[in-house]
């Protein structure tokens, strides 16, 4: 009886739905936003900016209903200014890596040099390393945070840094980095 309930038990914990971990990152964006950028694309004009952002205003029917206006309404308007702001993860690579086995050959300890090229420091950088067999088939993952800052400019080294344990079967690693704070 103690096995079936246990195989039951299981059965319904593999069925549960995972969390996902794009959750957090939604990449959705606004009809409004997206209507702005087609409305400068195809024409440049600011006017179409303006009726965009603020919708259609009572004054605003037709340029031509009204030539007066339109001849007083300033044409060197600048459209307004859009900072895109840059990602962590654009300037922040890692450019050497490698991976050896302790504790009985269960875990992984990764050596690898983080390089920041970004004008601004970065922190809580989070990778994520790949495991495979020799042939190349999937593994293991494994993720790790770390609680260190890499300032502008520079890089830096972590030798030895314990990723997780690993199928005794990995033969390959493959490490990236996944997020990062900017300071």
């Amino acid at each position: 009886m103690l096995p079936a309930i246990a195989i039951a038990g299981c059965a319904m914990w593999l069925m549960l739905p995972q969390a996902s971990d794009a959750e957090g990152h939604s990449t959705a964006t606004s009809p409004e936003v997206t209507r702005v950028t087609q409305d400068t694309s195809r024409n440049g004009d600011t006017a179409g900016i303006q009726a965009t952002l603020s919708g259609p205003a009572p004054s605003a029917v037709s340029p031509d209903a009204n030539p007066a206006a339109a001849a007083a309404a300033p044409t060197d308007i600048a459209p307004p200014e859009t900072v895109e702001p840059q990602s962590p993860l654009d300037g922040l690579k890692i450019i050497s890596q490698s991976w050896r086995r302790g504790g009985l050959g269960s875990k992984a300890l990764v050596t690898f040099t983080l390089r920041n090229a970004n004008d601004y420091a970065v922190k809580d950088i989070e990778i994520a390393c790949k495991f495979a067999r020799r042939d190349g088939s999937h593994l293991t993952d494994r993720r790790r945070i770390i609680p260190d800052t890499v300032n502008m400019k520079s890089r830096k080294r972590y030798a030895g840094m314990l990723v997780g344990f690993i199928n005794v079967n990995a033969n390959k690693a493959k490490c990236s980095v996944v997020t990062a704070s900017r300071i």
